[in-house]
């Protein structure tokens, strides 16, 4: 086999800091999230709503993971709760490339890059949900992996974490952020831009709040504040603008997009979804025709299974998280990986915690609380007796709160929000 050494860096920019746009499509996948939403749903009406050719269409591009062990049948069997990687990538297919220019016909339409990346965590009993958004400028090392056309691409100990599915497909996603998060991670999907603008078009559009409006050339949004209906292309435009919301960088737009994720659920489990059989049966169908599973993910039961296991999860247990993340000391557009306050969380996900949240909505202020513009700050669990006094806190472990019997605290700086708490698009357009 070949040996590619140099081509990680190419055509690869930041989105967190205040850039030009190099091209919208790169800038929009986020919307993976309504994969993720799409699959549960789909799970749920799987046995009764699809047919084998249906079926079908979800296995036909269906990838191994590398080194993955079989998954059980029963996935109670998987102690420590169920990880699922989900990946949105930036392909130009025929049916949608008129809408993004030079991205699709330009120097820079070859190739495609996993510019979103989102961890699912649904815990053992009980139940909860915690959903982790690795920003796409994260410089991480990336193992060594082999693409589709059998090249081999040696492993980085610096890359961009959006270059993984370039160098190997899925598989190298998904075995770059085990290795950087610690998690066995048995299940992963992909998403194509037009696989989302499909789905959103299946499931008739989400609400969403807009604080501010929200203008931005380079998706051609042009909306004013208050409540909106986005769906189809609209809402692929609503996901992927930078340059509208917050301090216009990739941190702002990911917060955004937790806000529609957490309105998606709302509108999943309304009656207008899951008593609609029509409605069901589109959703599902459109799901499984526009995400590409791992092999693991392909066998109906476990779709059930994973569907079933998050069905009655409240909304104030799930929670929308951003990996948190430091400036690179090399390159000011890049970002690194804040490990202290990182482990905070995995070992809370480790030990079947609860977790609460303590840092602000949003990383790059890309949103307010609905309820007057701030963002409200998430209480600390009420104290409960323990066995011992907890120790006392030392330098060295001043960023990762001691665990109580209920719950364990976040550090300040992991962003985030719950599915219960209700907030708007901080956009760039002042009333």
């Amino acid at each position: 086999m070949s040996k590619k050494t140099t081509t990680r860096a190419r055509r690869i920019v930041a989105r967190h800091g205040q850039l030009s746009s190099p091209g919208p499509l790169r800038q929009l996948m986020s919307a993976v999230g309504i994969a993720l939403a799409a699959i549960l749903v789909a799970g749920a009406g799987v046995a009764a709503y699809v047919t084998y050719d249906l079926s079908s269409s979800f296995t036909a591009d269906a990838v191994d993971l590398k080194n993955q062990p079989a998954v059980p049948p029963d996935l109670g069997e998987l102690k420590g709760g169920v990880n699922l990687l989900l990946a949105g990538t930036d392909e130009c297919e025929p049916e949608f490339a008129q809408y993004f220019g030079d991205r699709c016909s330009g120097p820079d339409a070859e190739g495609n890059l996993n510019d979103v990346n989102m961890l699912v965590h649904i815990s053992d009993a009980p139940r909860r949900v915690t959903v982790v958004s690795f920003p796409r400028d994260l410089m991480v090392p990336i193992p060594a992996c082999t693409d589709a056309e059998g090249v081999e691409h040696s492993a980085s100990r610096k890359a961009q974490i959006n270059s993984a599915f370039e160098d190997g497909g899925l598989s190298c996603v998904v075995e770059t952020i085990s290795d950087l998060s610690g998690q066995d991670i048995p299940f992963a999907a992909k998403v194509s831009f037009g696989g989302v603008i499909n789905i959103t078009d299946a499931i008739g559009g989400v609400d969403v709040c807009i604080a501010n409006g929200i203008k931005d050339r380079y998706t051609g949004i042009d909306w004013p504040a208050g409540m909106r209906t986005v769906k189809g292309l609209d809402a692929l435009q609503f996901l992927r603008t930078r340059h509208g919301v917050g301090d216009g960088g990739d941190l702002g737009r990911i917060s955004n997009q937790q806000q529609y994720m957490s309105r998606l659920a709302t509108k999943l489990k309304s009656e207008d979804v899951l008593s609609n059989p029509a409605t069901l049966y589109k959703l599902a169908s459109t799901a499984l025709r526009n995400v590409d599973p791992s092999t693991s993910l392909t066998n109906p039961f476990t779709l059930v299974q994973i569907a079933a296991a998050v069905k009655d999860v409240p909304f104030s247990d799930i929670v929308f998280v951003q990996y948190p993340t430091a400036a690179d000391p090399a390159d000011p557009n890049r970002v690194v990986p804040d490990e202290d306050a990182a482990e905070t969380l995995w070992a809370a996900l480790d030990a079947n915690q609860a977790i609460t949240l303590s840092g602000e909505l949003s990383g790059g202020d890309g949103v307010v609380a609905e309820d007057g513009g701030q963002p409200a700050e998430t209480p600390a669990p009420a104290p409960v007796e323990t066995a011992a006094p907890a120790p006392a806190p030392t330098s060295e472990a001043s960023s990762t709160p001691t665990p109580s019997s209920t719950a364990i605290v976040l550090p300040s700086e992991i962003a985030g929000q719950t599915a219960a708490q209700s907030t708007c698009s901080n956009g760039n357009v002042r009333q």
